[in-house]
């Protein structure tokens, strides 16, 4: 049994995943492990994942990192990611959209310090602060997926994205110079921008760029999620790196080693809080497996 069958296994027996094997479920990694699954046609584990997101949101529509947490709320993203993708329920989507163009990043006046023009708007970590690279891209997808991909935000979202492109291609955590400074471009954040920015026009023609930029900064010694994003960032461009399958094996194996899941398995399925750690058949991080496990199929349509 490969990596794969192996790991897509072990996430439908436990969908709802921790960043650990040992630690309590948390909503980035059940959100990727819920699209892993769908993207695999595993859809029954997929819906126990959203189902569990779903009992961990707050009345006001967000959802933190894991349960009993009320703030930061930028994994609501995903979790909408997640009902979108698992046909939940449309209030429980709306009420989530509805937090997301609540809670925006905040924009600051133009200074000579700052390369980037930061008077746009997108998203942040923690809320009315200044927006950065990852959590506008994993708003705009979430926009998109409930299909709000025109409404004024996302787009301004997406242009937030262009402007964070850096001259030769690519993007870091959000600045592209400071103090007159350039910043070197960072192989995670600039995959998921690419994800965000799939069908997109770019009229300063970085984009090509960054695609390029991307391609020629990973290698099979990529670390597995910079690699797992990277992927997924260029197959959202047409952009596919030949030996994929073999570089995604070694990334599986660096985080878990040699994967094994016992032929008369018995596992129970997670309660719908989230208080059951995941078992030890996902070894490493479950969350790192999710992403690669996405990876090798590409991000769902």
């Amino acid at each position: 049994m490969d990596w794969l069958e192996t790991s897509i296994d072990a996430l439908a027996r436990q969908p709802a995943i921790g960043y650990a094997a040992a630690d309590a479920p948390a909503t980035e990694p059940t959100a990727l492990a819920a699209l892993a699954l769908v993207a695999h046609g595993r859809i029954d584990a997929a819906q126990v994942a959203a189902q569990t997101l779903a009992s961990w949101q707050q009345p006001d529509g967000d959802v933190s990192i894991r349960a009993g947490e009320s703030a930061p709320g930028w994994p609501t993203s995903l979790a909408v990611l997640a009902w979108c993708h698992c046909d939940s329920q449309q209030e429980r989507i709306d009420r989530g959209i509805a937090w997301l163009l609540a809670n925006r990043g905040k924009g600051l006046p133009r200074a000579p310090e700052l390369g980037h023009n930061s008077e746009l708007v997108g998203w942040a970590y923690a809320e009315q602060t200044h927006s950065w690279v990852e959590p506008t891209a994993l708003a705009i997808l979430a926009l998109k997926a409930a299909g709000k991909g025109n409404d004024p935000a996302c787009r301004e979202g997406i242009a937030v994205l262009l402007d964070r492109q850096l001259p030769g291609g690519g993007l870091n955590y959000g600045n592209t110079s400071v103090l007159g400074q350039l910043l070197r471009a960072h192989v995670q954040p600039t995959g998921m921008a690419l994800v965000a920015l799939a069908g997109e026009a770019d009229s300063s023609n970085r984009l090509p760029r960054t695609v390029a930029w991307l391609s020629r900064h990973i290698s099979p010694e990529t670390t597995p999620i910079s690699l797992a994003w990277a992927l997924l960032g260029l197959k959202a461009h047409g952009a596919e790196i030949s030996p994929v399958d073999d570089w995604l094996a070694a990334a599986a194996e660096k985080v878990v080693g040699t994967l094994r899941v016992p032929s008369s398995a018995n596992l129970p399925s997670i309660p719908s809080d989230g208080t059951r750690s995941v078992p030890a058949t996902l070894g490493g991080s479950p969350h790192k497996l999710a992403l690669l496990t996405l990876a090798a199929k590409g991000w769902p349509a």
